[in-house]
């Protein structure tokens, strides 16, 4: 009898909890993950982060059930890609229209540091909460490079490095001892272009006069009670006050992640359904399967696995239209061509492509995004950088005054050309400036041929400089603002599709195929995940931080971080 009273209670409360009001909760402390994990490695290292997909997927569905009453967001000071932002703050303020609470609870906006990309996420939501405790970093943007050049001449070691063209400078770290004009220029004008995003967003978010913000922008940091005064903050509370007023009797909290998969599992579609492939491109771009090295750095996303992506959403006759999601500062020329090639067969398979840009999609992330149908970029997504650099640090200076000594024997006139002991020579010069310029005109080249621009118009918008994705698209670099959710409804309706059209992502693979060796290359799946201790891993992101090897358009500089 106890067993069969404890059954029947049970039972009674998952009937409860199925029609018991719900509050949806999403926790930003630990970050968000872009996308699907490639490898074993990066799955163990995103197992405490929710998939940017799910939560917007969690929230759309949220928008019209009347189940859900609120959200409570507890933004944390992990940072979060501009993009990113911008994508959650659309999410949250369609969520606000439909009728739903929407709550921002943080400890601190910024603890004695920067917090205006924090605080300007929160500014979409209704109510804003603080610890009393806590501050707001509201202090404007900042752009800051170091420049090594006289430091490493000390040291004995001198860069030689090409660059295409003048806003290419990534580069100037190791060849400059300040900004040159044309570097301020670039930089200043994203400062700009993202301030004026954020002091719009805050102002329609707090009702507040934009120069009013920019006041306010200008006079922070503030403490807490300042925050409140200033109308920043609604009010000073601990998390159990928060949820006290915000969470009704009976109702039940609920991760919005937890919320996605509950909806999916219930609904999964047709065998024969008619699909939207999407696939996620992340990180730098290289030769290869994406992943990471299990000795640490970050992830990459590699030609192979997404070219696999690509040709096997392309071949699936369910597949429809593909998203192709590009968060990457760049990498290999030669891997970012291999994919745009796959991007271009699929459109002439009559698939639409559209590109959703997220925090940064650069150089050669720009490159595997060109040839898509329609690119859809966030207001502040950094893309652009157009161009390539390439060369080596000369470092036998220094090894002299290490003592040590280096002697070689080479057969070629140029065997030891890529040798950091010694400088280039005027021919070898030569050879790197001709391969320097034979990318950069086959870059242009094709953003011409995608973008339906002159090759001139497209050498006027590349030359190596970076644009925000507002300005992007005023310069026809890009076609519309917006985010997933956006393109993934762009491509449904490019096909003729139905707006619940369920999303595939690929490549698809059920895990025990990866116990089976692949019978030929088409039938190799880039899904498959394997650990490779690729002891060179630091080594070879050591050598591109610094500049050697430069394989085609590269990379964005890293401390352009917009915190």
């Amino acid at each position: 009898m106890d067993a069969t009273r404890t059954i029947v209670e049970t039972v009674g409360k998952l009937r409860q909890r199925r029609t018991a009001p719900l509050v949806l909760e999403l926790d930003l402390t630990e970050g968000l993950s872009e996308g699907p994990p490639a490898d074993p490695v990066s799955a163990l290292l995103s197992m405490r982060k929710t998939r940017l997909a799910e939560v917007l997927s969690g929230l759309r569905r949220a928008r019209k059930d009347p189940r859900v009453t609120a959200l409570i967001v507890r933004i944390g000071g992990n940072p979060l890609g501009l993009g990113t932002v911008q994508e959650l703050r659309t999410a949250v303020v369609k969520l606000r229209a439909a009728g739903k609470r929407t709550v921002a609870f943080a400890e601190t906006f910024g603890e004695f540091g920067a917090g205006t990309v924090p605080y300007y996420l929160a500014s979409a939501f209704e109510r804003v909460y603080l610890q009393p405790s806590g501050d707001v970093g509201l202090t404007g943007v900042a752009l800051e490079q170091r420049f090594l050049r006289d430091a490493l001449a000390k040291a004995g070691v001198e860069y030689q490095i090409g660059q295409r063209h003048e806003y290419k400078t990534a580069a100037n770290t190791f060849t400059q001892n300040h900004m040159t004009d044309a570097h301020r220029e670039s930089a200043g004008r994203i400062a700009e272009s993202v301030t004026e995003q954020i002091v719009a967003g805050v102002a329609e978010g707090r009702g507040l006069d934009p120069e009013r913000v920019r006041e306010l922008i200008d006079q922070g940091p503030f403490i807490g009670s300042e925050a409140v005064e200033a109308g920043l903050v609604d009010e000073l509370k601990y998390r159990d006050e928060v949820y006290a007023e915000t969470v009704d009797d009976g109702a039940h909290l609920l991760y919005v992640s937890r919320y996605a998969k509950s909806a999916l599992s219930g609904r999964l579609p047709h065998p024969g359904a008619a699909t939207v492939a999407l696939v996620h491109g992340s990180g730098m771009i290289r030769l290869g399967r994406s992943g990471r090295s299990p000795l640490g750095g970050g992830g990459a996303m590699g030609s192979d696995t997404i070219c696999a992506a690509l040709r096997s959403a392309r071949r699936d006759e369910k597949v429809k239209a593909i998203v192709f999601r590009v968060d990457s500062p760049g990498g290999s020329y030669v891997a970012s061509d291999a994919i745009w090639r796959e991007v271009v067969l699929a459109r002439r398979a009559g698939k639409p492509v559209i590109v959703s840009m997220g925090d940064v999609a650069a150089s050669g992330g720009y490159f595997v995004s060109m040839a898509a149908d329609v690119i859809v970029a966030q207001p502040g997504t950094l893309t652009g950088s157009i161009g390539v650099f390439g060369g080596k640090p000369v470092v036998g200076e220094l090894l002299g005054k290490l003592g040590v000594v280096t002697e070689s024997v080479a057969e070629g006139a140029n065997a030891g050309m890529f040798s950091p002991s010694t400088a280039f020579s005027d021919d070898q010069w030569d050879r790197v400036n001709a391969w320097l310029d034979r990318i950069y005109d086959d870059f242009v080249g094709k953003v011409a041929q995608g973008r339906d621009l002159t090759k001139e118009r497209a050498h006027e918008l590349a030359r190596g400089r970076v644009w925000t994705g507002a300005d992007a698209r005023a310069a026809g670099l890009a076609d519309e603002l917006g985010g997933l959710e956006d393109a993934l409804s762009l491509a449904r309706r490019r096909a003729g599709l139905p707006d619940d059209t369920p999303v595939r992502t690929y490549p698809r693979m059920h895990p025990l195929e990866r116990l089976r060796p692949p019978e030929s290359s088409e039938d190799k799946s880039a899904a498959l995940a394997r650990v490779r201790l690729e002891a060179w891993g630091p080594l070879a992101r050591m050598a591109g931080q610094l500049g050697l090897p430069a394989y085609g358009p590269l990379v964005l500089p890293g401390h352009w971080t917009i915190r």
